[in-house]
């Protein structure tokens, strides 16, 4: 008897009712017949594969009766008296349309931490992964927790959840949207990338810009970060060690700071540190401007003295000050400062005599260290 085979199915075990999934089964051994076997029907489905180890089982537009227990297992092309054991069973879960699907987040730091929560109180979540297995855990009130103090690669991939009644545990929801986590590993023998900028210096708007990944690995994919941008990442599988992003024609939404970093093809869900960043400056498009500034900062008033500014993120690679000027315009001299506080406001204390909330004021953005009023 050969060892037995390893079951899974992807992208997740509990399934809307019309999607796809796919049932795959890993031998170990080459050049053989696989066989898929689900629970309580007498047919199986077979696939040959004479030059690899994994065979796949496609379903698509799941059904209801899709729903079950299977197994499989293989035997040889050449000696079909050679066969293995069966795999453990796995099972497909066609999702209940009545039940909402949940929602679920993932965070990473000390401890890998995945919150599930739905519309209904008290009822047992089950957290699905391509390849790996965790017991169910009941709600406290509308959420559940998962969590796992020993981060190690295996937790790197794509998640979902879903919950059920407990005293129904065949009626489960629809999954949820998939999310990622991507595990920021030493990837062994490497160090992070480099990264450079072409042209270096002030870009002028419409130019093309290069930016430039260097890893000391072929068979990666790179993965390029600007700071605070919310969208996808770009990335690129290059056939050597190096991966150019290229920005055709840049204007002023393409200026920050850049950094990149690479994953094993092998390994998705496995990142090599990032790189140092790089910093792209597009010159203003106004007449007299050289970098673009962000939105006015707005104001504040506190009965502490202090003049606040709120302070929008900030992804502009210079040193700006915050000018508070004193209303109507030209009244006393504008107060400066370039401190930032918690939550995004800059205090400046006003040289007034008289409490700072009894004037108004407005705030500018302005270069320092020699602010001029705009």
């Amino acid at each position: 008897k050969f060892l037995k085979p390893t079951i899974w199915v992807s992208p997740s075990r509990v399934v809307a009712l019309g999607g796809n999934v796919t049932i795959r089964c890993e031998g170990r051994q080459r050049s053989m017949e696989f066989f898929l076997r689900k629970a309580g029907h007498p047919n199986q489905q077979v696939r040959t594969v004479p030059n690899g180890t994994v065979a796949e089982f496609p379903i698509t537009s799941v059904g209801q009766e899709d729903g079950g227990s299977y197994t499989c297992d293989y035997r040889s092309i050449v000696d079909q008296s050679h066969s293995s054991h069966h795999s453990n069973p796995v099972e497909i879960i066609v999702g209940e349309p009545s039940y909402p699907k949940p929602n679920i987040s993932v965070s990473l730091g000390g401890t890998v931490v995945v919150r599930c929560w739905g519309q209904h109180q008290d009822v047992r979540f089950v957290l699905n992964k391509e390849g790996r297995h965790f017991p169910p855990v009941d709600s406290d009130g509308f959420e559940a927790v998962f969590s796992s103090s020993n981060v190690h690669r295996d937790l790197g991939g794509s998640y979902s959840c879903s919950y059920h009644s407990k005293s129904e545990p065949f009626a489960v929801s629809y999954p949820s949207d998939p999310v990622e986590l991507t595990l920021p590993c030493q990837v062994p023998d490497t160090s992070p990338p480099s990264i450079s900028l072409s042209p270096t210096g002030v870009t002028a708007p419409g130019a093309d810009v290069t930016i430039q990944c260097q890893g000391q690995r072929r068979d990666t994919r790179f993965f390029l970060h600007k700071t605070g941008d919310l969208n996808p990442q770009r990335h690129m599988d290059p056939a050597g060690a190096r991966a150019e992003f290229r920005i055709p024609s840049v204007s002023r939404q393409h200026g920050g700071s850049y950094s990149c970093s690479y994953r094993p093809r092998s390994e998705p869900f496995v990142s090599s540190q990032p790189s140092d960043t790089v910093e792209l400056v597009v010159a203003g498009e106004g007449p007299s401007s050289v970098s673009p500034l962000p939105a006015p900062p707005s104001e504040g008033q506190h009965p502490d003295g202090m003049l606040r500014a709120k302070i929008p993120v900030l992804r502009v690679p210079l040193p700006l000050s915050v000018l508070l000027r004193r209303l109507p315009l030209g009244a006393a001299g504008p107060i400066s400062g370039h401190g930032w506080g918690g939550g995004g406001w800059s205090s400046l204390r006003s040289s007034q005599e008289q409490p700072a909330w009894e004037a108004g004021y407005r705030a500018r953005w302005a270069h320092w260290p020699q602010p001029v009023w705009p």
